[in-house]
């Protein structure tokens, strides 16, 4: 079976072009072939396939290197994009991609006949704590959490603010992001009986009105270098703890995503690189 490596900003992923191969078992396939010793090694796998919807160009699967299916992957949509266009299964710079959060409306910047950048419509942000979703223990019904206090691993106390862009987030401002955060109490907020979905955390550093830093756990697959979805929720946090503007430029560890909240329209736009890495041959598994 082919398949293409592909990374946004190191947020690395499998991409298999289901117009061409057949996936019988995604989430056994995504275990094996993400694996960093055994397999291909990536933070999940993608798979880019038919639509049913006459609105969008392809569909696409994102599963995490433990096999869960997540509904959307900003990282991972815009490769999606980049790979479609370049292989000639849509040659329109821009594009509709069919994903379990919605269709998502694409532009393509195209240099020489290469994809470089991608603008993606991500949609609006969800609030309500009930769909993220948020199970709060106090029982009183709030319209959004914001700044919301949170204690993990006994004694350690933040605030977090929650938000879905098609899958969940918390997101927790700090004065300085440390690998304790991260790895401690990022991986034990995940599996907190406060997120019956398990969550993605975010730690976030105010750099100033219009840039932040962000760190980020995701939910089965720890941390990664990048989420295009989480800096979405880390600049929509942002802007409803009024620490920052609407447009931002967020840091990761993998590179720099620009991220812009239009007050207007509610919707959030992601710009930022795809880059393919190399293709190759699966042999190891039936799935």
């Amino acid at each position: 079976m082919n398949f293409t490596k592909m990374q946004g900003l190191g947020n690395d992923y499998v991409y298999i072009d289901c117009f061409v191969e057949k996936v019988v078992n995604p989430v056994e396939l995504a275990i094996t072939i993400s694996d960093r010793h055994f397999g291909v090694g990536s933070d999940g796998l993608i798979l880019i396939l038919p639509s049913d919807k006459a609105e969008a160009d392809v569909q696409m699967r994102m599963f995490n290197a433990d096999g869960s299916e997540s509904p959307m992957c900003g990282n991972g949509i815009r490769c999606v994009a980049k790979y479609v266009y370049e292989h000639q299964i849509c040659c329109n710079p821009q594009m509709s991609i069919d994903t379990l959060s919605g269709i998502k409306q694409l532009q393509l910047t195209i240099i020489a006949d290469k994809v470089t950048d991608v603008r993606v419509d991500m949609g609006e942000p969800e609030l309500n704590p009930e769909l993220i979703p948020i199970q709060l223990h106090s029982g009183i019904a709030k319209t959004k959490i914001v700044a919301e206090p949170i204690e993990v691993n006994n004694d350690h106390h933040y605030q977090f603010t929650g938000v879905s862009m098609g899958n969940p987030h918390c997101v927790i401002f700090v004065p300085q992001i440390t690998d304790a955060m991260v790895l401690n109490d990022g991986a034990a907020l995940e599996l907190s009986a406060l997120f019956p979905n398990k969550t993605n955390v975010e730690f976030v550093t105010i750099n100033s009105p219009t840039d932040i830093t962000m760190r980020v756990w995701e939910r089965g697959s720890g941390e990664t270098l990048a989420c295009g979805t989480g800096a979405c929720a880390s600049v929509v946090a942002a802007v409803l703890n009024r620490l920052t503007e609407n447009k931002v430029t967020v840091h990761l560890r993998g590179g720099n995503l620009l991220v812009e909240w239009d007050p207007a329209g509610n919707h959030v736009y992601m710009t930022g690189p795809a880059v393919e890495v190399f293709q190759g041959v699966w042999s190891q598994s039936k799935a």
